[in-house]
């Protein structure tokens, strides 16, 4: 591989322009393509054998309106009943509104219009616009107290997007400009991972023609794209400098760069994309589709960094290192002066190496403990922040007609060989301390399907109702339904969340253990070494756990929350440890592969364990280091956001790459390299027989090798 790779960015670096041609042909025809054939991405959080989903199933084949996405209009009034009547005649006039309900308060002070649209699949962000258009003409017109909320938000509100991308990216920038000194090199990584961004978007519309892409999915994709894209440009660029402060030809600098730094970054992505579509094993489609999503983003950003980076790199020549280095043989060793920063941190924590790893181990288990108290579930509008319509409509309802009235639950009952099991399921579901009240049953004669609402006594969030859902499931509906032909099922979107949360917790061993056999796998053929691979995936473990930990410290338990804009508690979402898990250990592979790679070069050349771990911290420290800030950065620029999903993932994916950049790479890793001594590299002579061979990281040149040296070695 390492002949191939160097062949190839010696190759673009000499013809830059057929590379860049190719890439500007490409991008043109995914652009073209997209918006000619591509197809919208689906808005469904169903997951197949869920009750919710059966329940779903059930109102669709029904066409129960109740099957589809609602929308909440509540106003406060002195006397709201003699309001109500414009209110519906205004909103029952909106495009695609199957029909309204309205309820008011027992005190009659708070009106609640419930505005009935079809499915989802039938819906588009346009319908919330002209609901939102419909609620300003309503206030203007009255002078109500009017709020809007429901499911129609959840399904096509987008939070206010931009403010952290550019906030990440001009960090990004500041962080390249200081590592560098060269304007040139900070603008290639930024200039390439944006323009991979660009593909890689555009391409998820063509994507769905294989699979099926939630809508989320390119926020959360762009946020990881970018990230790997400047680092995997960071480490390239970097070693790229360091072959030019030899004497060697851009070609041949660039040649080299590839047949090292790029062999890891392709491992390193391919790491990444390993641990993501390690979703697959979840079972849930639409974290598959996700999965999938963010894989092909990193996919776009691994190709770029091997063909067009080098392209890049030959174009600009001399230039990458500033006016004041360029041409300045050995103006960048970093890795080779004893005397630098990251040499003697290294030194001193191999002297140091059993108190940082017991130190260093410490800390990460205290920071993972509280994800004990994990509590998987869905924070609902009563979360968003007073600013929002959402939560100012969740109050009113919730002061009008109690916490549950927000998350109504939808029990689609099949009588299609017994009609009389409607009445009486009802009057059971009543009976239920958790439950203030049940609609009469709507009975569709045609499909066999009867439909109650039955409003829980607690709120959408709380714990009570997920209890509630379960004894209706397992008590209530078996002590009514046993012995007949009819079934019921709970779904409404409360009961769909609590049930995603069930089965991330029932996949969850399966998908992890998927994830760490393969990467094992992945790392050991990179490495041939046994030990590597086993610390390697137990540290990352410990990064990810930690990333949990403070998840549940800062949004559970409420600790600093109001220093991020969270204003109340909220448990988990249910799908973000598996997604978060997944870009987690990949990321966290990344910066293993790149210390490892460089620490496994500096052992073949002299065989002496704790100067290859020592030179390997000196050569890599600063670089990790500020790959490791832009990280930070860009995940941090998601936290500047109003939606505590967002803010969720930003913080976890922050928190973690700080933690395994400092802690994990530069304190454990170095620690645990030392005590193993030689071990590190110990592989079975029956594995190593079974094991492809690859050369990661071949023996580095005589400085000043000629433009026209031999390939590399493979």
């Amino acid at each position: 591989m390492s002949n191939l790779l160097y062949r190839l960015g010696r190759s673009a670096a000499t013809r830059p322009w057929i590379a860049i041609g190719a890439w500007v042909v490409l991008a043109l025809v995914v652009i073209a393509s997209s918006a000619a054939f591509g197809r919208d991405l689906e808005e469904s959080f169903e997951a197949p054998g869920l009750d919710s989903y059966q329940a779903a199933e059930l109102l669709s084949e029904a066409q129960a309106d109740e099957g589809g996405v609602t929308a909440h209009v509540v106003f406060e009034a002195p006397d709201a009943t003699t309001q109500v009547a414009p209110v519906e005649a205004a909103l029952a006039e909106l495009p695609r509104v199957l029909g309204t309900t309205t309820s008011v308060s027992p005190n009659g002070d708070i009106a609640l219009v419930r505005v009935q649209y079809p499915a989802v699949e039938q819906l588009a962000a346009a319908d919330l616009d002209n609901l939102k258009e419909a609620a300003a003409d309503l206030r203007a017109e009255s002078s109500l107290t009017l709020e809007t909320g429901g499911d129609l938000f959840f399904a096509f509100e987008e939070a206010p997007t931009g403010l952290g991308e550019v906030a990440g990216i001009v960090v990004a920038m500041i962080v390249l400009l200081i590592a560098f000194g060269s304007f040139v090199a900070m603008g290639l990584p930024i200039g390439m991972a944006l323009f991979g961004l660009v593909i890689g978007i555009t391409s998820m519309k063509l994507v769905t023609y294989l699979i099926d892409i939630p809508a989320w999915a390119p926020e959360l994709a762009a946020m990881v794209g970018l990230g790997v894209g400047i680092d995997y440009a960071l480490f390239l660029v970097t070693r790229h400098r360091e072959n030019l402060a030899q004497g060697m030809p851009v070609p041949e600098a660039v040649g080299r760069a590839l047949a090292t730094a790029g062999q890891a970054v392709i491992f390193a992505g391919g790491t990444v994309v390993v641990a993501i579509l390690g979703l697959l094993v979840a079972g849930i489609p639409f974290v598959t589709g996700g999965g999938v999503a963010i894989s092909a983003m990193v996919l776009v950003m691994v190709l770029a960094s091997v063909t067009l980076l080098p392209a890049l790199l030959g174009l600009a020549g001399q230039r990458i290192n500033g006016r004041r280095r360029r041409g300045v043989v050995g103006a960048s060793r970093p890795n080779t002066r004893p005397s630098t920063g990251w040499y003697r941190w290294g030194a001193h924590v191999t002297r140091n190496a059993t108190a940082y790893l017991v130190g260093g181990a410490v800390l990460m288990i205290a920071l993972a403990a509280p994800v004990f108290a994990l509590n998987l579930g869905f924070p609902d509008d009563g979360t968003k922040p007073e600013s929002r319509t959402e939560r100012r409509a969740y109050d009113l309802i919730a002061d009008g007609f109690g916490p549950g009235a927000n998350g109504p639950l939808v029990i689609a009952v099949d009588i299609s060989q017994d009609r009389s099991a409607a009445a009486p399921l009802a009057e059971a579901v009543a009976a239920d301390p958790g439950i203030t009240s049940v609609s009469e049953p709507a009975i569709d004669a045609g499909a066999g399907v009867a439909t109650l609402v039955a409003q829980p006594t607690t709120s959408p969030q709380d714990v009570a109702t997920q209890e509630t859902v379960t004894r209706l499931r397992s008590e209530v509906f078996p002590a009514i339904l046993d012995g007949t032909a009819s079934t019921a099922h709970v779904g409404g979107q409360t009961a769909t969340f609590a049930d995603l949360g069930d089965r991330v917790q029932e996949r969850m061993p399966r998908f992890v253990a998927a994830v760490l056999v393969l990467s094992f796998l992945l790392l050991t053929v990179l490495f041939r070494s046994v030990l590597v691979p086993l610390k390697a995936v137990v540290l990352n473990l410990l990064s990810v756990g930690a990333a949990y930990g403070v998840l549940v410290m800062v949004f559970q338990w409420g600790w600093a929350a109001n220093l991020i804009g969270v204003e109340s508690t909220v448990p988990i979402v249910s799908f973000i440890p598996l997604f978060m898990f997944a870009i987690l250990f990949g990321l966290s592979m990344d910066y293993e592969v790149f210390l490892l790679s460089r620490v496994r070069e500096e052992y073949r050349r002299h065989g002496d364990n704790t100067r290859a771990v020592i030179g390997g911290i000196a050569g890599t420290g600063r670089t990790i280091t500020a790959a490791a800030l832009i990280m930070v950065a860009v995940f941090s620029g998601f936290v500047l956001g109003s939606d505590p999903v967002v803010k969720m993932m930003g913080v976890g994916l922050a928190t973690a790459i700080f933690l395994d950049a400092t802690v994990v790479r530069l304190v454990l890793v170095p620690a645990t390299m030392k005590l193993l001594g030689d071990a590190n590299w110990w592989l079975p002579g029956w594995l190593d027989r079974l094991l492809p061979e690859l050369d990661a990281e071949p023996a580095e040149e005589p400085v000043g090798v000629a433009a026209g040296s031999p390939p590399l070695a493979s």
